[in-house]
C-alpha cells in the first residue's frame, strides 16, 4: 500500500511539468503584494514624518497624537512646548506632533 502512494505521488509529479516553481511564484507574487500595499505607503508617511518632525519651528500651528491643538512655543532637541492657551504651556515630545495647521 505504501509503495503504490509512493508511485502515484511520483506519477503526478511527473505529469505536472515544473512541480518546484509554482510555489516560488506564488511566494515572489505576495512579497510584491505586501510590499506595493504594506510597507511602501508605512515607508513614505515615515518619511513625510520625519520632514515635518524636522521642519517645525517656533509660531507653528501644531495638533498631537494626543489630539492637543497649539502653537509651537520654543523648540530643544527632542523636546517641544506647545502653548495650548494664553499663559498655558505644555512640553512634549518632538515625536509627539503628527500634522500641521494653516491658520485661519
Amino acid at each position: 500500500m505504501i509503495s503504490e502512494a509512493y508511485a502515484m505521488a511520483g506519477n503526478a509529479a511527473q505529469e505536472g511539468g515544473r512541480p518546484g516553481y509554482e510555489g516560488i511564484i506564488m511566494l515572489v507574487i505576495m512579497f510584491a503584494i505586501f510590499y506595493f500595499l504594506l510597507i511602501r505607503p508605512q515607508q513614505k508617511r515615515a518619511k513625510q514624518h520625519k520632514q515635518l518632525i524636522e521642519a517645525l519651528k517656533v509660531g507653528d500651528q501644531v495638533i498631537t497624537a494626543g489630539g492637543i491643538h497649539g502653537k509651537v512655543a520654543a523648540i530643544q532637541e527632542n523636546v517641544v512646548t506647545i502653548e495650548v492657551a494664553t499663559g498655558v504651556k505644555i512640553k512634549i515630545n518632538r515625536s509627539s506632533v503628527v500634522g500641521t495647521k494653516l491658520e485661519q
